[in-house]
């Protein structure tokens, strides 16, 4: 939120921002309150230990209060009859309360299985919750857990706008206030640099994660503090803020640098040109499954595991834990949605530079190596994407690979292929249509399953399929111009 470390604060005082010791135990007395040892026991149910709050939509609460309901109702027929049967002393009697039990039995079994897979699709976040005693904080001596000194109270730094309390003790709600306050003159500049960052590979501010004392200055002041403004103004509306960053006509701009801007701004700091860099690993993946038709829309719901390479788990996970991927077009879900185990995270994100969550960061390093290529021409969720493109394309048999070369290149990069590219891609395809013709069990590999009548069809699509991943690896295909 303030772009800057604190943690330095921890033993002594900040060697280069203002930042005081007391001003770090100060902060941490917001967060001192709280028990950390684990309020159950075991593995924790849905993954959350408690505390946490259930965000269900109205239309889940009313359904599942309903289900509740109706499963209380249901328990206590249930409970009726099983006390029947086993008082009744008449053969024939006990025979036609059986049944009768039998069937409410599988009733109530029903109603618990709805409200059960209702209540399991209902976002939980863990939450923190305040002892009902209040817990000393002292600033501990050259950061010693065992070396208590002078005892602070909840506060913000003291070099910073002071904290508006809303009763004696300052609380957690008083420090978001602080945060998101007017008068904060970090929060709304730190956010803008990150969101910029985001469509510029670079933010205003180079340094995005420390605008302290030894952080970059800004490129363009102005332009950070009128986008702060402009943010809080709007009430902190990200919308509103992505809307006027990608509508401007430095967005906008064409990569194309000429010899003198390589010359005078190598790094393209003046933003005299648009900026080229290569998409997070989620915006890569995400697009190559839009492209070829296998991306999953849906919003909201938990979180899907699609496949990973075996045992990966094994190492970081309790015993008998161990990762089973989901099934069905679920696995499709746009990253945002992917499973991530900070022990092991999945490796085709990671692989494009994704960060693995053990920390906060802010700004993701960008390297260029044999494996990402080797990850995008070989992972199984790649190929069947370019599979899935290459099914489509043949689906006319009356068009020419012409065609479908111009309409796949321009599906996955936005533009039609010139003559050059054109000619180079359709050699490709004629090579690989020879070898899937020679090599047909190779085919029948990259076709996995496709149900086609004759070899002839499956080399064509082995062949589509290996030319639609290459495009996939095009530079052009995953990197920003």
């Amino acid at each position: 939120f303030m772009g800057m470390t604190v943690h330095c604060a921890t033993c002594h005082e900040h060697k280069y921002d203002p930042f005081t010791q007391k001003d770090f135990y100060s902060l941490f007395a917001f967060f001192n309150n709280i028990d950390s040892a684990p309020e159950t026991n075991g593995r924790p149910k849905n993954g959350l230990q408690p505390p946490f709050v259930a965000l269900a939509t109205r239309e889940q609460a009313k359904t599942l209060q309903r289900l509740n309901t109706e499963v209380g109702e249901s328990l206590k027929i249930l409970q009726t009859l099983k006390a029947k049967v086993a008082a009744e002393k008449d053969a024939e009697k006990k025979k036609t309360l059986a049944g009768e039990l039998k069937t409410h039995t599988a009733t109530h079994n029903r109603l618990k299985g709805m409200r059960d897979r209702l209540d399991g699709g209902i976002l939980r976040a863990m939450v923190m919750r305040e002892r009902k005693e209040g817990r000393p904080t002292h600033l501990r001596i050259r950061g010693q857990y065992d070396a208590p000194g002078e005892l602070v109270e909840r506060n913000t730094p003291s070099f910073l706008p002071p904290l508006k309390k809303s009763g004696t003790t300052a609380t957690r709600m008083d420090l978001a206030n602080w945060f998101v306050s007017p008068d904060n003159p970090l929060t709304a500049r730190v956010a803008a640099n990150r969101f910029w960052q985001q469509f510029f590979g670079t933010g205003l501010v180079k340094t995005s994660e420390d605008l302290g004392a030894q952080g970059e200055v800004p490129s363009h002041p102005e332009l950070l503090d009128h986008l702060a403004v402009s943010f809080v103004e709007s009430g902190w509306n990200v919308k509103a803020l992505v809307k006027q960053i990608v509508t401007s006509r430095t967005y906008r701009q064409a990569s194309i640098a000429t010899a003198e801007q390589f010359t005078t701004d190598p790094e393209n700091r003046m933003l005299a040109r648009g900026s080229r860099f290569r998409m997070d690993a989620e915006m890569i993946r995400d697009q190559i499954l839009a492209t070829s038709g296998l991306l999953v829309n849906t919003m909201y719901g938990k979180s899907v595991k699609p496949p990973q390479p075996d045992g990966l788990w094994k190492s970081v996970t309790m015993i008998g834990e161990r990762f089973q991927a989901d099934t069905g077009d679920s696995i499709y879900r746009r990253s945002l949605y992917t499973y991530w185990k900070r022990g092991m995270p999945p490796p085709q994100m990671t692989i494009l530079n994704a960060p693995i969550r053990d920390a906060c960061i802010a700004r993701r390093e960008r390297t260029n190596t044999p494996s990402q290529a080797l990850l995008l021409l070989n992972e199984g969720e790649y190929l069947k994407a370019a599979r899935e493109l290459a099914r489509k394309l043949l689906e006319n048999p009356k068009s020419t690979a012409p065609q479908r070369l111009s309409f796949a290149y321009e599906t996955i990069t936005s533009k039609l292929p010139d003559k050059t590219e054109q000619q180079i891609l359709l050699n490709l395809l004629k090579d690989l249509q020879k070898t899937y013709l020679e090599r047909p069990a190779m085919a029948d590999q990259i076709c996995n399953g496709v149900k086609l009548k004759t070899a002839e069809q499956r080399a064509e699509l082995a062949a589509w399929t290996v030319l639609v991943n290459a495009l996939y690896n095009l530079d052009i295909t995953k990197t920003r111009e």
